[in-house]
């Protein structure tokens, strides 16, 4: 199995930066939605902007672990060629 460690890092990167686009958005929905005086329906909304950014901060946590790994593979890589 060819494994490129260099690709590895960069999707665990770029999953931390689609993490935080979609946190940025969650959280222009949620101050929206509490600043508008408009119908019971809009509390649906920001509830379901709230969750969105859970589920955000769940993607970059394991994005983060990907690149916490990919770090660690080459480590030991770069250890076991020294």
């Amino acid at each position: 199995m060819n494994v490129n460690v260099n690709t590895i890092l960069q999707t665990g990167l770029q999953g931390i930066e689609r993490g935080v686009e979609g946190v940025e958005r969650s959280a222009t929905e949620i101050v929206r939605g509490g600043a508008v005086d408009g119908p019971a329906g809009s509390n649906s909304d920001v509830v379901e902007a709230v969750v969105d950014l859970k589920l955000y901060e769940r993607s970059i946590e394991a994005s983060a672990q990907v690149v916490r790994t990919a770090d660690e593979v080459l480590g030991s890589l770069l250890d076991t060629m020294a």
